[in-house]
């Protein structure tokens, strides 16, 4: 049988840059193990499978090439992105199905955001050592008085605050290290970030690592800019409900991205989030299974 795969790039910044997802349409047919041989073949991050839905417009399953996640934000975006483009779906509210429940899904332009739940923290301070071993820094790499934490917006990731950009670049992820604390904590991955940015205006610069999931480095990661843009307005006091994190600019070679998330408050505290941003259909690829 032969699967039509379309590649999108999320989190696109100017056209240009972003995450490459998977995303299968009318996927009804497909059993776990061929989605999961599919997402193998494909070889990205992540490849959303989209089918019908009963409660939601649509259901999403998102694997990476060696397992099952809940959310993707990445996928997320770019398969709501495509679907609008095809004119599936129009502007305004719709949603997803998930393994985890249902997500609201906001079509603003030619943006797509999607929910996230209001922030969990967990505070690492007896783990620190291994934090640091695990990313080859010291102390004196962390903004001073700002300590990391896993947050937890719908999946949880190591949020690591760092003093500047070349602390952020020399970072040396070990892969079985992380992946320890990964398993530990149920992490999908590490996000290490400072305030130094390339375009003027924008909050962080960022890197992902998430070997847990087979994902060695990442371009975008929407459901990790959720959190640590929690983490800007909760931890770090950051009077603002708007943030663009910037992602993908350390790599090698180079994809940058950008991600925008939208905190809804009540009172200050981080009620819910949307996290979102542009995408662009790259090809379209054959798999046989």
């Amino acid at each position: 049988m032969d699967i039509q795969v379309q590649i999108v790039n999320a989190f696109t910044d100017n056209s240009l840059g972003g995450n490459p997802a998977g995303v299968v349409l009318d996927a009804d047919e497909l059993n776990a193990q061929q989605k999961i041989n599919i997402a193998a073949k494909v070889g990205l991050s992540e490849t959303a499978f989209v089918s019908s839905s009963n409660s939601a417009a649509y259901k999403l399953d998102f694997f990476t090439p060696t397992r099952q996640i809940a959310h993707c934000g990445h996928a997320t975006v770019a398969t709501f992105s495509y679907l609008r483009q095809l004119n599936r779906i129009g502007e305004g509210m719709t949603s997803k199905e998930t393994i985890d429940g249902n997500r609201e899904i906001l079509i603003d332009g030619d943006m797509a955001f999607m929910e996230q739940r209001s922030p969990n923290y967990i505070e690492l301070e007896d783990r620190m050592g291994d934090v640091f071993n695990s990313l080859g820094i010291t102390d004196n790499d962390l903004i001073t008085n700002i300590r990391p934490a896993v947050v937890n917006t719908g999946n949880s990731f190591l949020i690591v605050p760092m003093i500047n950009e070349q602390a952020v670049s020399q970072a040396h992820p070990d892969p079985e290290a992380i992946n320890k604390i990964s398993e530990d904590y149920d992490l999908i991955g590490y996000y290490i970030f400072s305030e130094t940015t390339r375009v003027p205006g924008r909050d962080a610069g960022t890197r992902m690592f998430a070997p847990r999931y087979g994902i060695k480095e990442e371009a975008a990661t929407g459901m990790a800019a959720g959190p640590l843009a929690c983490f800007l307005h909760d931890k770090m006091k950051i009077d603002k409900d708007v943030f663009l994190i910037e992602q993908g600019h350390l790599m090698k070679p180079a994809s940058p991205s950008v991600i925008t998330a939208k905190l809804i408050c009540d009172n200050k505290k981080i009620s819910t989030l949307m996290a979102g941003g542009e995408a662009k259909v790259m090809r379209s690829m054959t798999v046989s299974i």
